[in-house]
């Protein structure tokens, strides 16, 4: 089998970052499956240190959001570069959401016992936005949503106890588009024979 003929790679090539989506609701089942391909992820020593919270509330995420924004808004406040300017004056509405609106936020969390937990952390999530693009769901790792970590009490109502840590709140729905796709750098190869 080909490059061109091979379905795992063509799913990673086309696999996009989606920030609108539809009102159409992900179905539990569908959320288990992914949860599942993400589990299926390699971890240090097999320790496999993730915690999934699913969030289907919308007022949550809304409340959620509403507590990063600040703080992201702080974070880009010298930002000069264009992308970056123009988030910001997205950031400055007060109905942006950093959800994006979507129907499903599933956060990825991380057992602060084992040393290499972001790292097998990662790995779980990009399975789990893998599985999602594979089955016609978009998502998009809110890196912002980490911000959660110093609210106790939205912690408690979400059950997140203080021995994990929020490592990758990921948004998952249906694209209302797919999105392009972003340029892509030649990446640094050193080669050692």
């Amino acid at each position: 089998m080909g490059v061109e003929e091979n379905s795992v790679i063509e799913n990673i090539k086309t696999r996009r970052s989606v920030m609108e989506y539809t009102d159409r609701e992900v179905s539990d089942e569908d959320i288990k499956t992914i949860i599942d391909a993400g589990i299926h992820a390699p971890s240090g020593f097999n320790s496999q240190p993730w915690f999934f919270v699913v969030v289907k509330n919308r007022e949550m995420m809304k409340r959620m959001s509403d507590h990063c924004k600040p703080r992201l808004l702080a974070m880009l406040e010298e930002a000069t570069n264009d992308a970056a300017v123009e988030f910001k004056k997205k950031l400055e509405k007060e109905e942006f959401h950093i959800f994006y609106d979507a129907p499903v936020l599933i956060i990825v969390l991380g057992n602060n016992a084992d040393v290499a937990v972001d790292y097998d952390c990662a790995l779980c999530a990009e399975n789990m936005m893998l599985a999602a693009h594979s089955m016609g769901i978009g998502s998009c790792w809110v890196g912002t949503g980490c911000f959660i970590q110093d609210n106790p009490e939205i912690l408690e109502e979400l059950g997140i106890t203080p021995d994990y840590r929020v490592i990758a709140p990921i948004v998952f729905g249906y694209p209302v588009k797919e999105p392009e796709e972003p340029p892509k750098k030649e990446p640094e190869i050193v080669w050692v024979y």
